[in-house]
């Protein structure tokens, strides 16, 4: 009888546990204090949701299928499932370019398309669906909302979305100007992604959180001499960009990047919106700026310098080591690496994106598939270390390449 008590008891305890919410407030420190907006990804279960900087996170324990409210910053499908059409509504939170996609199981896009959103709540028909089960994603330049959607079609026809209404509500939705606690799913251990964006600043910081708290903006100034500011991460003891560098003037793949006062860049294929999306793809030299020194600034931000084989290191051991260091390093999901992106967490916020590279010998190769990251330290005098990550891997290899290669760059804080 005791032993059955004991039992139950523990379960009852158990079930708490995992019944558990938490609040998340948040802060932030350093080149200001202020908070404009919080992305929130949670990369265990691929839900994102986005706040006010005075709003507060509530994380709640999922039951069954979670539908959240609009004002959330979700995707609503209705209905769902659907026969031969559906209307998609969702709140765009910034004006500017966005990617509405529909995607099956095996992970193929089944329709795109591309458009410019207003800030406020859109209204999208979707039809031409065929009997299956898909996922409907919304991307912005700072936000991201998905849903499934369950087709009951048994037409066989051509998937279209069309847009509908749209309705300016920027006096409501996810950023308002009254503080507000914004609900979302969380099972204990997912590890969650926040974004955190005051002005032309903008931080990451990954947790895992166990209780109630508060999560810190370390606001830091990472601007190019062409004004573009980067995201930045805190890995350990080091500061780093958290998306590949993207500076300079775009030259063709057929020529070479030379010492002409010039910042030069390949973008892959020629495609200008590659390094929008990837960033550059610099020659050791011209990524140096046409020094040997290890640990120069070459073409980074002021404050920030190209890292060293060393620094490098530091990270991937901070990371797990090498043999399990890609994983964490890389984002997560398909949308950026081709499946199966092996491994990826996303654990500290690096995201590192696969810019593939450019060689005089193949031109451009290997965007989507891998990620090659330079280093300020010579090898001789015709090669470098870099580190390279892969889609169907989680390793980080140390490789010392040809100074003549485009590869992308990240920098880390002086």
């Amino acid at each position: 009888m005791k032993k059955s008590t004991f039992i139950i008891f523990l379960a009852l305890a158990v079930l708490k546990i995992q019944a558990q919410d938490y609040l998340i407030s948040f802060a932030g420190t350093g080149a200001t204090t202020e908070i404009d907006t919080i992305k929130v990804d949670n990369l265990t279960s691929g839900a994102t949701v986005i706040l006010n900087g005075g709003d507060i996170l509530h994380l709640i324990p999922p039951v069954g299928i979670v539908s959240l409210d609009i004002a959330n910053g979700t995707l609503q499908i209705y209905p769902n499932p659907m026969t031969e059409e559906s209307m998609l509504t969702f709140i765009v939170p910034e004006s500017g370019n966005a990617v509405i996609c529909i995607v099956d199981l095996s992970g193929k896009t089944v329709y795109q398309i591309n458009t410019l959103l207003s800030r406020g709540t859109h209204n999208f028909r979707v039809s031409g669906i065929n009997h299956g089960i898909y996922f409907v994603k919304v991307t912005g330049k700072n936000y991201t909302c998905s849903a499934k959607l369950i087709s009951q079609s048994n037409l066989q026809s051509q998937a279209v979305i069309k847009y509908v209404s749209s309705e300016d509500n920027t006096s409501g939705g996810p950023l308002k100007s009254v503080a507000a606690t914004i609900d979302m799913p969380y099972t204990n251990g997912d590890q969650l992604l926040f974004k955190g964006i005051s002005g032309i600043y903008s931080t990451i910081v990954t947790d895992v959180p166990v209780s109630s708290k508060t999560i810190t903006f370390n606001f830091v100034a990472c601007t190019d001499n062409e004004g573009n500011n980067y995201t930045i991460v805190e890995i350990g003891a080091q500061i780093w960009m958290a998306e590949n560098l993207n500076v300079g003037t775009r030259i063709n793949g057929s020529l070479d990047q030379t010492n002409n006062s010039i910042i030069e860049k390949y973008c892959y294929d020629d495609n200008e919106a590659n390094c929008d999306i990837y960033g550059g793809l610099y020659q050791w030299d011209e990524m140096m700026q046409y020094v040997t020194t290890e640990g120069v600034q070459g073409i980074c931000p002021t404050d920030w310098h190209l890292p060293t084989d060393g620094e490098w290191t530091t990270l991937t051991t901070y990371l797990g080591g090498e043999s399990i260091a890609g994983g964490n390093m890389k984002e997560t999901g398909t949308t950026h690496w081709l499946s199966p992106n092996t491994g990826a967490t996303n654990s500290n916020g690096f995201s590192a994106l696969p810019g593939g590279l450019h060689s005089n010998t193949v031109d451009f190769y290997n965007l989507t598939r891998n990620a090659y990251f330079w280093s300020s330290s010579e090898y001789s005098s015709s090669g470098a270390w870099d580190r390279d990550l892969g889609r169907s891997y989680e390793d980080v290899y140390r490789y010392s390449s040809s100074k003549a290669y485009g590869f992308s760059a990240r920098c880390v804080q002086d």
